[in-house]
C-alpha cells in the first residue's frame, strides 16, 4: 500500500487533502501558518504560464497541417471543435451561475493574498473600456509579454508566430522542432512542480479549514458534484444528440470503449488509451484518413470536459471571493477560455496552469483564488478526461457521418455486438493487453 502511494500522486493528494483537514481542525493557529505551502506551490505554476501557452499554441497551429491539404476534414474539424467547445464553456457558465455555486463562502479576498489583490485592482484600472482593453492586448515589446506574464499578450504573439510558421511551412521546420523540444522541457518542469501538489493541498486545505471550518470544504464538495452532474448532462444530451444525429446511439459507444474509459478512470489520463482508440474507432468502420486527423487534434483543441470545468471554477472562485463580474467580465471569460481550454492537453496538473492563465486574463477575479479549488482539481480530472476523451470519440464519428466517410450498417453492428464484427482479432495485438 505505501509502495502504491509513493507512486501515486492522486493517492498522496487524498492524503494531503485528508491530513489538511485533520491538521486545520486540531491545530487551527499552526494551521493559519501553513498558507506560504499553497502560495508557493502557486507561484511555482504562474512562473511557467507563459512559456507552456506559447509553446502549446505554436505547436498547435504550426503542426495542424495546411488546410488546403488536409481539405474538408480540416476544415469541418475546426468548426465542429469550436462549436462544441463554446457549447460546454457556455453550460458551464449558466449552471454555474444559476446555482451560485460557492456563494457564501466568504473568503475574504485580504485574507488570501493583500499583494496581489493591490496587483489586480492596478490591472483592472488600466484595462476600463473596449478601446484600452484591445489596445492593451498588443505589448510594447515580445519579451515585456513574457516578462510580465501578460497571458492575452503572449496568446496574440504565440497565434501570430504558430500562423507565420504553419504558412512558411518546411522552410521552418526547424524552429517547429525546436519550439516542440522546448515544450517537453517545459512539461518536464511542470512534472517536477506536480510532484509538489500533495504538500500544495495539504497547506492549502489546512489554511482553509482552520480559518473557514468545514462548511468551506462543503463548497468545494458542491463544485465537484455539480462538475459531474454537468459532465453527465452534456454527455447524454449534447453528445447523444450528436451521435443521434450520426445515426448511432451514445450508450452503446460506452460498452464498446469501455476497456479504455476504465483506464482513464484510473489513470485521470487518456494518452494511455489513444493507440487503442484510433484503432477502435477504425475498426468501427470510419476511414483512417479521418481517424489519423481528428483524433490527434481533438486531443489538444476538443477538450469539452475541461471547458466545462474552466468556466465552473471561474464563476466559483468569484463567488466564494465575493467578486461581482460585470458583463464585459463574462464575454471575456468565455473568449478567452476558447483560447486557454485548447493548451489543457498535456501533462497532469496542466488543469491548474490553464485555469491560471485564464484568471490572469480577467482583472476582476483573483489569481490567488485558485488555491480555493486546488484540494479538489484531481478529483475533477477524472471527470475532465472522461469526457474529453467521449466527447472526440463523439466527434470522430461526426465529421466521419458528415464527410461520409464512415459504413453505418458496419459501425451498428460493432456497437450492436455482433459476433461477426468482434474486436477480437486486433485486441490480441493491443498494447493494452501487454
Amino acid at each position: 500500500m505505501l509502495k502504491w502511494c509513493s507512486r501515486s500522486i492522486f493517492l498522496q493528494v487524498v492524503l494531503g487533502l485528508m491530513l489538511g483537514i485533520a491538521c486545520g481542525l486540531s491545530f487551527p493557529e499552526f494551521s493559519t501558518q501553513l498558507k506560504p505551502l499553497g502560495d508557493g506551490f502557486i507561484k511555482l505554476i504562474k512562473m511557467l504560464i507563459g512559456l507552456i501557452v506559447f509553446c502549446v499554441v505554436v505547436s498547435g497551429i504550426s503542426g495542424a497541417g495546411d488546410l488546403k491539404k488536409v481539405g474538408r476534414i480540416g476544415l469541418k474539424s475546426v468548426i465542429y471543435f469550436e462549436v462544441l467547445t463554446t457549447i460546454a464553456l457556455v453550460i458551464g457558465l449558466v449552471l454555474a451561475f444559476s446555482t451560485g455555486v460557492g456563494s457564501g463562502a466568504n473568503i475574504h479576498l485580504d485574507e488570501l493574498a493583500a499583494a496581489d489583490i493591490a496587483g489586480f485592482a492596478e490591472r483592472g484600472q488600466q484595462m476600463q473600456g473596449t478601446t484600452d482593453f484591445l489596445l492593451a492586448l498588443i505589448p510594447s515589446s515580445v519579451v515585456g509579454a513574457f516578462a510580465e506574464n501578460n497571458i492575452l499578450q503572449v496568446l496574440l504573439f504565440s497565434v501570430l508566430f504558430g500562423s507565420a510558421l504553419n504558412l512558411v511551412g518546411e522552410p521552418a521546420a526547424g524552429i517547429s522542432r525546436l519550439i516542440n523540444e522546448l515544450s517537453h522541457v517545459i512539461f518536464r518542469i511542470m512534472g517536477m512542480i506536480v510532484r509538489l501538489a500533495p504538500i500544495g493541498v495539504f497547506g492549502a486545505i489546512a489554511f482553509t479549514t482552520s480559518k473557514y471550518g468545514l462548511e468551506s470544504l462543503q463548497h468545494l464538495g458542491g463544485l465537484v458534484v455539480l462538475f459531474y452532474v454537468t459532465c453527465i448532462a452534456f454527455v447524454m444530451l449534447v453528445l447523444g444528440f450528436v451521435m443521434r444525429l450520426s445515426g448511432l446511439r451514445i450508450v452503446p459507444l460506452f460498452k464498446y470503449l469501455r476497456e479504455e474509459l476504465t483506464i482513464v478512470l484510473g489513470t485521470a489520463s487518456s494518452d494511455a488509451v489513444l493507440p487503442q482508440i484510433m484503432r477502435k474507432l477504425e475498426h468501427l468502420g470510419i476511414g483512417s484518413s479521418t481517424v489519423g486527423l481528428v483524433i490527434p487534434t481533438g486531443y489538444s483543441f476538443n477538450l469539452d470536459g475541461f471547458s466545462i470545468y474552466l468556466t465552473l471554477a471561474i464563476v466559483f472562485i468569484a463567488n466564494a471571493t465575493g467578486t461581482p463580474l460585470a458583463t464585459s467580465d463574462l464575454l471575456t471569460i468565455l473568449l478567452v477560455s476558447l483560447i486557454t481550454s485548447k493548451g489543457a492537453h498535456g501533462i497532469p496538473g496542466s488543469a491548474l496552469v490553464i485555469l491560471a492563465a485564464t484568471l490572469t486574463a480577467v482583472p476582476a477575479i483573483p489569481v490567488v483564488g485558485l488555491v480555493l479549488v486546488l484540494a479538489v482539481d484531481w478529483f475533477m480530472g477524472i471527470g475532465r478526461a472522461l469526457t474529453n476523451l467521449i466527447g472526440n470519440c463523439v466527434a470522430t464519428v461526426a465529421i466521419a457521418r458528415w464527410e461520409k466517410d464512415i459504413d453505418l450498417d458496419r459501425a451498428n453492428k460493432v456497437l450492436a455486438g455482433d459476433e461477426g464484427y468482434g474486436f477480437q482479432a486486433l485486441k490480441a495485438s493491443s498494447p493494452l493487453q501487454h
